[in-house]
Parts: structure tokens; C-alpha cells; sequence
């Protein structure tokens, strides 16, 4: 358990199957799931176990949270421990006389009705079998088996997924790392080409100079993107910490996902810079990727 505790985050798709033979009787449990935002459970239960069902639906909430989940139990008995089933005489020659004159009729051939003809709704009934407690004691203990199955998969899809966000945020902050080196070269290059309009269009010694120089700052200061870059990076840190965490799942890590891609856009919007911008779109691409993967995380 102490293994399984150090890797938190786990897939929503997962697939679990156990079943047990006991004698002539064949128990069997399969289950599987894709990702939905909320439990939603569909559960095929044989008859005899029907009245099992409650106590198998609460079993899963806490087992499997959230997911769109098929279930299937099926118990297959071998043909001697079937109860025994029986045929409806009366009704069997109904159907049959009325085959051979609609058959007739349509001048059709009548020498292989009755396989057809037994395969009609209630010619051929079976006892309901009764489950035992020993039976359902059986069952249980596969369902059981099944779960953890199905556990385990998530889990392992969990950490190929882990790896991935993992990967995508590393992408995230290389093209950061650029943006980094960046940054800081605009603001000659824009001092530089707005004084040379300037020049160019009124002349050097027309315009005030320490005029030009706060109007400048003030512009720069519109450019700077230095808060966005601090909060970019925190918040990227501490998705790769979220991601550790014993309480990750795939709504915290969308809510962070969300500020990474607001610090994103304002950088993008503010730069200024061809080859920033550039960057920008790289990271939005691994961004939308994270997204993608977040919907399948639990």
C-alpha cells in the first residue's frame, strides 16, 4: 500500500475482471470505465441476486467516484446443475399449426419449422434458480476481486498519465526559459527604434528628451511582463507538486491549469515581440494537451 501511496493520481478509464469456478457453477465480474464528471452506473445483475443490487451500487461509489461504468456479473451453470426446463406443449402446437398454414400459404418450405418455432417467446421456460448464501458469499468475494482489479488498472493508467502532465509542464517551461532571455532585449530595441522615428519625423532637436524618457517608461511599463513570468512559474511548480500530492484529482489540476493559461494569454497580450509570441503559442499547444489529459484524470 505504501508503493501504491506514493503515485496519487489516478485515470478514470480502467477495466477490472475476475471470476471464480466453484463446482458447476461459474461466477464472473467485469468492469469498465470511461470519464464523465460525475458516477454514472449501470449494473447487468442476474435475477437470483437481484435483491444484492443495493448493496453492490454502494460498494462502487466508494470504490470507483466518478466515471461512466459498465458492470456485468453473469453466473453460468453447467447444464446438470441447471434447473430442469421445460417445454409448453399447448402452446408450442399453436404456434406451430399456424406456421405450417402460413407456410403453406406462401407455398414456403415447412420441413424445418421447429428449431424456429422453440426459439419463440415462452415455448421453452426456466425455474428461476435460487441463489444460496454460500452462493452469494462467492460472488461477493469476485466483485471484491474485480474492484481491485480495476483499481490497480487506474492506478497504472494513472501513472502514465502522471508522466505525461509531467512532460507537458517541462515543455511549458522551456519555452518559458526563452521567453526569459527575451524579455529583457525589447526594451533597448524599443527604445532604440521609437527614437529613430522620432528623429526621422520631427528631428532630433525637437522633441523634450526627458519628455520622450517618461513617456517611454510609462510605455515599457505596459510591456512588463515580469509579474505574469513570476506567477507563470509558481503556478506551474506547484501543479508538478499537486500532481505528488496524496489529494490530487482532476478538478484541482484543471483550477491550475486555468491560471497557467491566464498568466499565458496576458504574457502573449502584453510582449510585443514576434519571437515571444512565438513561445506563447508552443506553450498554449501543451497547455490545451494538459487539458486534455485532465479530463480523463479522477
Amino acid at each position: 500500500s505504501f508503493l501504491l501511496s506514493l503515485h496519487m493520481i489516478k485515470s478514470m478509464t480502467g477495466f477490472g475482471l475476475a471470476s471464480t469456478d466453484h463446482g458447476s457453477v461459474k461466477f464472473s465480474v467485469e468492469i469498465k470505465s470511461l470519464n464523465s464528471k460525475f458516477l454514472e452506473l449501470g449494473l447487468k445483475i442476474p435475477k437470483a441476486f437481484s435483491d444484492k443490487e443495493l448493496y453492490l451500487r454502494n460498494l462502487c461509489n466508494k470504490a470507483i467516484e466518478r466515471g461512466k461504468v459498465s458492470m456485468a456479473i453473469t453466473v453460468e451453470r453447467s447444464e446438470e446443475s441447471q434447473k430442469g426446463a421445460s417445454i409448453n406443449e399447448t402452446l408450442l402446437k399453436k404456434y406451430y399449426t399456424q406456421l405450417v398454414e402460413v407456410n403453406k400459404s406462401l407455398g414456403a418450405d415447412i420441413s424445418n419449422l421447429l428449431p424456429s418455432v422453440l426459439n419463440l417467446p415462452e415455448v421453452i421456460t426456466y425455474t428461476e434458480e435460487e441463489a444460496s448464501e454460500s452462493e452469494w458469499e462467492i460472488l461477493e468475494a469476485t466483485f471484491q476481486k474485480a474492484l481491485k482489479n480495476f483499481g490497480q488498472f487506474r492506478e497504472d493508467e494513472g501513472k502514465v498519465l502522471k508522466a505525461d502532465l509531467e512532460l507537458r509542464i517541462k515543455n511549458i517551461l522551456g519555452f518559458f526559459a526563452e521567453v526569459e532571455t527575451l524579455a529583457p532585449l525589447r526594451i533597448p530595441h524599443i527604445k532604440t527604434r521609437l527614437t529613430q522615428f522620432l528623429e526621422d519625423t520631427v528631428g532630433k532637436v525637437n522633441y523634450d528628451q526627458n519628455r520622450f524618457e517618461q513617456e517611454l517608461i510609462y510605455y515599457i511599463d505596459k510591456l512588463d511582463i515580469t509579474e505574469e513570468q513570476t506567477r507563470l512559474k509558481s503556478h506551474c511548480d506547484y501543479f508538478v507538486a499537486t500532481l505528488k500530492d496524496k489529494d490530487a484529482n482532476g478538478k484541482k489540476l484543471g483550477f491550475i491549469s486555468q491560471e497557467i493559461g491566464r498568466e499565458i494569454n496576458t504574457m502573449g497580450a502584453k510582449a510585443n515581440d514576434a519571437q515571444i509570441q512565438q513561445l506563447v503559442v508552443g506553450m498554449k499547444e501543451e497547455l490545451e494537451k494538459i487539458k486534455e489529459q485532465l479530463l480523463n484524470v479522477l
